[in-house]
């Protein structure tokens, strides 16, 4: 299948002559002046700032979701605008607009050729090569546009789902402002055709070179795109229709409301001035009122609240099962969404998980009825939480403070009867090796005695036995 010349990468360069000499009056001046024009402020939004730091953006964005997100839709949407955003750097339509700059003459030399009546602009191949580089780059951001439509279409399905909520934020955004630039080099690009075309018709008058006679250029970029697409061309649709809409209605105007309204017009508005008050009986007043007032718009509605409190509170002394005590509960709920109570509707909140985990029981027969009486106390408290809160409404986060603060008091006096258990052995360590130190001594003493004492026996022995044998 062949490719259109437009659609390709790089589109062939003519081997023609770039610039041609053609007749140059006052109209090919202005005509050359506007498609300067025009191409300076293609250039300004291809090469602006915010569209490389959005770009980087991306390429950032892409890069940490590379391993996580592989298959996900919102990430394949984004790879597509990627892809999009890669294509327009390598179709180079910033060298070509910048050449075509530098081939078209400048200030100085229209106001000269148009003296001398004669001036080099770009020949015909040339401006030809220039259309389809615009066309190309004009059909490039009209898909692209669709792909950041359709990127952030996901991106807002999946923050609907309460799934990866700050990044889908910054998807969003980030699709949203490189919707804005992406259209509005489409909406350049469809002034600089304009111009393009323009000019191509007077240099083919002048000097015919045709590039291009297979492919006939479209007369204009909304036919070339479409339907679907040609409402992306029009400037603040929105906006030009309500300004039709109040000129027609402003002819409509009898002459003497047009008057009043145009004496309106010209009052000026007062813009203040400040004024210095000294603090005494106006002031004190003035705080006084202000209180009353405040005082007198408070108080019905704490009546009103305590009304509801006590109707809510009746409800649920009178409900007869789990089933009509979850109605009431999601009516309180709503109501303390309304009035702006955080802290009862949260204690509801949970008492509503409680109550539907109840009324699963109930249907399967078991009896309830203990519990469905400590459930309307916990009930009636949380609608109005004064004083100490009941055990079984005790947060879990409390639980884990008590018990942790328990399991501490303990570990510490572990240890501190570790460290007097451990200084208790060391002095009975002490006791015992002086002791055994003395035993010793005393058993050394005795031993020596007795070996001396035996010595002296058996010498004696000895004596006696030589006497007897008359030795």
């Amino acid at each position: 299948m062949a490719v259109e010349l437009w659609n390709r990468v790089n589109v062939p360069f003519p081997s023609a002559v770039s610039a041609v000499r053609v007749p140059f009056t006052a109209q090919t001046a202005a005509d050359v002046e506007t498609l300067l024009t025009e191409s300076e402020n293609v250039l300004k939004l291809v090469r602006s700032e915010i569209l490389q730091t959005e770009v980087r953006l991306l390429y950032e964005l892409l890069y940490v979701l590379n391993n996580s997100s592989r298959g996900n839709k919102t990430f394949k949407a984004l790879k597509q605008v990627e892809q999009c955003a890669n294509r327009l750097k390598n179709m180079k339509l910033e060298a070509a607009l910048q050449e075509l700059s530098d081939l078209c003459p400048n200030r100085i030399q229209r106001q000269l050729s148009i003296k001398d009546g004669q001036c080099f602009v770009p020949s015909q191949p040339r401006l030809e090569w220039i259309c389809l580089k615009v066309l190309g780059a004009a059909r490039l951001m009209s898909c692209t546009l669709s792909r950041c439509s359709r990127a952030f279409t996901l991106s807002k399905q999946q923050m609907k789902w309460e799934e990866f909520v700050i990044l889908n934020v910054v998807i969003t955004s980030m699709l949203s402002r490189l919707w804005v630039i992406f259209r509005g080099v489409l909406l350049a690009l469809s002034g600089l055709y304009r111009q393009l075309l323009e000019l191509l018709g007077d240099v083919a008058r002048a000097q015919p070179m045709p590039f291009l006679t297979d492919f006939s250029l479209p007369a204009d970029l909304a036919q070339f795109l479409g339907s679907s697409d040609a409402l992306l061309l029009t400037k603040h649709p929105a906006h030009s229709r309500a300004r039709q809409e109040k000129k027609q209605a402003a002819k409509k105007l009898p002459a003497e409301a047009k008057k009043t309204c145009t004496q309106k017009r010209k009052l000026k508005e007062d813009l203040g001035v400040a004024v210095k008050r000294g603090v005494g009986l106006g002031a004190d007043r003035k705080s006084f009122f202000k209180l009353c007032r405040t005082f007198t718009e408070s108080t019905p509605k704490q009546m009103c609240r305590a009304d509801r409190r006590h109707e809510f509170q009746k409800q649920v002394r009178e409900a007869a099962s789990f089933s009509h005590m979850e109605i009431r509960v999601d009516e309180m709920i709503r109501w303390c969404k309304s009035q702006r109570m955080g802290k009862e509707k949260r204690l509801l909140t949970f008492l509503r998980l409680k109550c539907r985990q109840m009324k699963c029981l109930e249907a399967a027969g078991y009896n309830v009825q203990r519990k469905l009486q400590t459930f309307k106390k916990e009930a009636c408290w949380a609608s109005s939480p004064e004083g100490s809160a009941p055990k079984t409404l005790r947060s879990l986060a409390s639980r884990r403070r008590s018990v942790h603060g328990i399991i501490c008091f303990h570990s510490l006096r572990r240890r501190f009867m570790m460290r007097g258990g451990v200084k208790r052995k060391e002095q009975a360590g002490r006791q015992r090796r002086a002791r055994l130190s003395g035993d010793d001594q005393r058993s050394r003493t005795a031993r020596e005695a007795t070996h001396q004492s035996t010595d002296s026996d058996t010498h004696n022995d000895i004596d006696d036995i030589f006497a007897s044998a008359g030795l």
